[in-house]
């Protein structure tokens, strides 16, 4: 195969397996810095052109596209879409998975387990939203936020309102959640790729930190998921379209609770965690299930 790496930058680690897991198997990967691509969009030849050049011949491409371009980096995946280039993942689900509303909205249809969670737009319906979500402690997350950033953990009803009332103030996009208290600081991201978790592993926050992000301090270590927790992770990814995803699941007394649903999933906590070649698990899925012209969502907004 010939395989478009859609990335910033080819020396991450998650860039850099990938192409080692690609180049292994024989294949050839060109990477391309999704901001410097550009299009043609026109009717019945639509091309992307970069550095001056026309990309042409690929079989498939793996979108690594960061929260901050999702806009742009989802309109190249779209127009490789066009060119009957087929995605790891598919441009329709990267933008639902990273639109925190819109999946928490999927997942809570589909029955998926979460914390309560409560969005409103007026200063006047803050004690409402508290009251909705079970009262302090209670965390307030910016809708755009990523690896842990806008999110604060309100310990109190005084905080919780003074919190809401700032982000409200600045015109801030938020959602007021459920604090997971018996989840002590620990989360557990589930890898899935293909309908299946290939990798598990615990993500615990630094002492005095909540937030359990690996950017943020926090350390990785194997763990053993349930069959719940298995399901809830496979169901999650599914009910977003994900072929390759990152889910992260809260224990909670009620059940394993879905808090995010991530479609470009870093590679080096998992495998450091668990020893699996995760990168190579991505590329024999590629070889067996991505045919050119075959996505799902061609053509679709």
């Amino acid at each position: 195969m010939k395989i478009a790496l859609l990335t910033r930058n080819k020396k991450l680690y998650s860039s850099r397996r990938i192409i080692e897991a690609a180049e292994e198997r024989g294949h050839e990967i060109v990477v391309i810095d999704v901001l410097r691509a550009y299009m043609n969009i026109v009717s019945h030849k639509p091309s992307i052109h970069y550095k001056g050049e026309t990309l042409e011949g690929f079989d498939s491409v793996i979108p690594r596209i960061g929260a901050s371009v999702t806009s742009y980096g989802s309109a190249v995946l779209r127009q490789f879409e066009m060119m009957d280039v087929s995605p790891l993942n598919e441009s329709v689900a990267i933008v639902r998975s990273r639109d925190k509303l819109r999946s928490l909205q999927l997942l809570s249809r589909k029955g998926i387990g979460m914390p309560l969670t409560g969005y409103a737009n007026k200063p006047d319906d803050i004690k409402d939203v508290i009251k909705m979500v079970g009262g302090a402690p209670l965390v307030v997350k910016l809708l755009q936020g990523t690896q842990g950033i806008g999110v604060v953990l309100a310990e109190t009803q005084k905080a919780a309102e003074s919190v809401i009332e700032g982000f409200m103030g600045v015109k801030a996009d938020i959602l007021v959640q459920e604090f997971i208290k018996e989840a002590g600081g620990s989360d557990i991201r589930c890898f899935v790729i293909d309908g299946k978790v290939v990798a598990a592993m615990k993500r615990q926050a630094p002492i005095g930190e909540f937030r359990s992000n690996l950017h943020r301090g926090g350390t990785s270590s194997l763990i053993k998921i349930t069959p719940e927790e298995r399901s809830t992770a496979v169901r999650a990814a599914k009910i977003m379209g994900l072929n390759v995803a990152g889910v992260d699941l809260l224990r909670s007394n009620h059940g394993p609770v879905v808090m995010e649903v991530n479609s470009s999933p870093g590679l080096e906590g998992i495998e450091g965690a668990t020893g699996k070649d995760v990168a190579g698990m991505i590329i024999s899925y590629m070889e067996r299930s991505l045919t050119p012209g075959k996505t799902k969502t061609r053509g679709k907004g």
